[in-house]
C-alpha cells in the first residue's frame, strides 16, 4: 500500500504543479477581473450541480462492486457497471437540458454581485461547460472501476491532459476569441476520458447496453450513496455561498478564493488524496470481510502519515502566505491588490487544512462500513456553521472571514467524526494519534521559526524569491533531522524500509 501511495504521490505532485501552472496562467492573463470571476463560476456550476452525485457514485461503486464480484464474478459486476453507466448518462442528459433552459438564473444563485457585462459573459461561459458532464460521470465510474481492480496509476495520470489542454487554451482565448476558454474546459475533461478507456479495457470492460431501473445492486448503491449525496451538496452550498458572499465583498473576490483554495487542494491532492484514494478499496474489503483490526490500524496508519505531510506545511503556509501567493501568482494582471486578498485568504484556509485532511480519511472509513449517514450529519453541521460563521466574519475580515469560517467549521466536524469513528468500533488508537501529533507540531513550529529568521537574513542579500526558495528548503532539513529523533512510529517504519531495500541493493 505505502509504494503505491508514494508512486501516486509523484504522479500526483508533477500533475499538481502542472495545474499550478494552469492557474499562473489564467492569474497571467486575466488577473482576479470579472473575466476570471465569470470564468471560475462557470466551472462551478456544473460542478456543483454534478460533481456531488460523482462522488456518491465512486463512494457507492467500489464496495457493490466489491461484493457483486465476491459473490457472483466479474461478469455480474461489469453488468452493473454498464447498468450505472446508462442510467447516468440518461441523468446528464436531464440536467444538462435543464441547466441550458435556466442558465440565467443559475448564475445568479451563484453570484448575485455580477453586474450585467459579467453575468451575461459567466452564462455563455456556463452553457458551453455544463456539456463536460456527461464526460465527468464516466470519469467517476471509470476511476472506481479500475481503482477496485488494482490500478490507482491510470486515474492518477488523467491531470496530465487535463492541466495541458486548458493552459493552452486560456492562452489561445486571450489571443484569438475569449469563448476558447470554456471551449478548451470541456475538451479538458473529454481527454481525461480518453486517458482512461485503453486502462479500462485492459481490465477485460466491454460495453453493453444495459437498462435496468430495478436492479437490486443499484437500489443498495443507491442506499449507500443518497447520504454521500446530500453531504457532498451540502460541501457544495458552501462552496456556494462562499462565492456568492465574495462576489458582494470585492471584485475578484471569487477570484482570490479560488486561487487561495487551489493551493489547499493542491496540498491534499498530493498527499491527503494519494493515501486515501489507496486505502479505500483496501478498508473496503476488510469491512467486508469483517477484519476490524486490520481497518484499524490501515486508519491509524494513514492518519499518523497524513500529519507528518501536512502539519508542516500549514506551518509554512501560515508564516509565508503573502510570500507564497507572491512567488507563484505575482505577474501579468495579477496586481498586489489581488496579491493582498489571495494571500489573506490562504492564511486562514491553511488554518483548517489539518481538519480538512483528517475528515476525508475518517469519511472513507465510515463509507468503507457502509455507513454514509455520519458523514452526511457532519457535512451538514459544518454547512450551518459555516453559513453562520461566514456571514458574520465576512462583515469584520472580508474575504479572510469566508476562508477562515470554513476553516473553523473544519476542524470542528472533525472532531465530531474523530469522537463517532471510536463509538462505532471501539479503540483504535487515538492516544497514539494525539502523541505523534504533538511531536509533529513541536518539530513544525521550530521548523517554521528557523525558517523565517533563515528568511528575514537572507532577504538581506538576495531576492525574495531566492530567499523564499531556500528558506523552505532550511526549514525541510530541519524538520526532517528533528522527526528523526523524536521516536514516531511512522518515520521509524520507513527509515527501517529504506535501510532494507539499501541493504538488499
Amino acid at each position: 500500500m505505502k509504494r503505491t501511495a508514494i508512486i501516486i504521490m509523484l504522479i500526483t505532485i508533477v500533475s499538481k504543479i502542472l495545474g499550478f501552472a494552469r492557474d499562473v496562467t489564467l492569474s497571467y492573463f486575466y488577473g482576479a477581473s470579472n473575466i476570471s470571476d465569470a470564468y471560475l463560476i462557470s466551472l462551478s456550476i456544473p460542478g456543483v450541480i454534478f460533481t456531488f452525485v460523482g462522488i456518491a457514485i465512486l463512494t457507492g461503486y467500489i464496495p457493490i462492486y466489491s461484493e457483486i464480484e465476491n459473490n457472483y464474478g466479474t461478469g455480474e459486476s461489469h453488468k452493473y457497471t454498464n447498468n450505472l453507466i446508462n442510467i447516468l448518462l440518461i441523468i446528464c442528459t436531464i440536467i444538462i437540458i435543464f441547466g441550458l433552459l435556466f442558465t440565467e438564473q443559475i448564475v445568479k444563485m451563484f453570484a448575485k454581485g455580477f453586474d450585467t457585462e459579467t453575468l451575461i459573459l459567466a452564462t455563455k461561459f456556463t452553457k458551453i461547460s455544463l456539456l463536460g458532464i456527461y464526460f465527468t460521470a464516466m470519469i467517476y465510474i471509470f476511476n472506481g472501476f479500475l481503482q477496485v481492480n488494482g490500478n490507482y496509476i491510470a486515474p492518477s495520470l488523467t491531470g496530465f491532459p487535463l492541466n495541458i489542454i486548458t493552459i493552452v487554451s486560456v492562452i489561445l482565448s486571450s489571443k484569438i476569441n475569449i469563448m476558447i476558454l470554456s471551449v478548451g474546459s470541456v475538451l479538458a475533461i473529454f481527454s481525461q476520458l480518453l486517458i482512461l478507456m485503453p486502462f479500462v479495457h485492459r481490465e477485460g470492460y466491454k460495453y453493453k447496453f444495459i437498462f435496468n431501473f430495478r436492479d437490486e445492486n443499484l437500489k443498495k448503491m443507491a442506499y449507500l450513496a443518497i447520504p454521500v449525496i446530500i453531504g457532498a451538496s451540502v460541501d457544495q452550498i458552501n462552496v456556494l455561498v462562499d462565492r456568492t458572499l465574495a462576489s458582494s465583498i470585492v471584485v475578484g473576490g471569487i477570484s482570490a478564493l479560488n486561487y487561495a483554495n487551489k493551493l489547499n487542494l493542491f496540498i491534499q491532492g498530493i498527499f491527503v488524496a494519494s493515501i486515501s484514494t489507496v486505502i479505500y478499496p483496501v478498508i473496503s474489503k476488510m469491512a467486508t470481510q469483517d477484519n476490524m483490526n486490520g481497518l484499524k490500524d490501515t486508519v491509524l496508519e494513514a492518519i499518523n502519515s497524513i500529519s507528518l505531510l501536512i502539519i508542516p506545511v500549514t506551518v509554512g503556509a501560515l508564516i509565508f502566505a503573502k510570500q507564497i501567493i507572491r512567488f507563484l501568482f505575482g505577474r501579468g494582471a495579477f496586481n498586489l491588490e489581488a496579491i493582498n486578498l489571495t494571500a489573506d485568504a490562504l492564511f486562514f484556509y491553511s488554518i483548517g487544512m489539518v481538519g480538512y485532511s483528517f475528515r476525508a480519511i475518517l469519511s472513507k472509513a465510515f463509507y468503507s462500513l457502509q455507513d454514509t449517514k455520519t458523514p452526511m450529519i457532519n457535512a451538514a453541521i459544518a454547512m450551518a456553521m459555516n453559513i453562520v460563521l461566514n456571514i458574520i466574519l465576512s462583515k469584520y475580515m472580508g474575504i479572510g472571514g469566508l476562508a477562515l469560517a470554513t476553516s473553523i467549521s473544519a476542524i470542528f466536524c472533525t472532531v465530531l467524526l474523530f469522537i463517532s469513528f471510536r463509538k462505532k468500533i471501539g479503540s483504535f488508537g487515538l492516544k497514539n494519534i494525539v502523541i505523534s501529533f504533538i511531536k509533529i507540531l513541536c518539530a513544525s513550529l521550530a521548523m517554521g521559526v528557523i525558517a523565517k529568521l533563515s528568511y528575514d537574513v537572507l532577504l538581506k542579500h538576495i531576492s525574495e524569491n531566492l530567499s523564499l526558495i531556500a528558506a523552505i528548503i532550511i526549514g525541510a532539513v530541519v524538520y526532517f533531522a528533528i522527526i528523526y529523533f523524536m521516536g514516531i512510529e511512522e518515520v521509524d517504519s520507513m527509515i527501517k524500509a529504506v535501510k532494507n531495500k539499501l541493504k538488499r541493493e
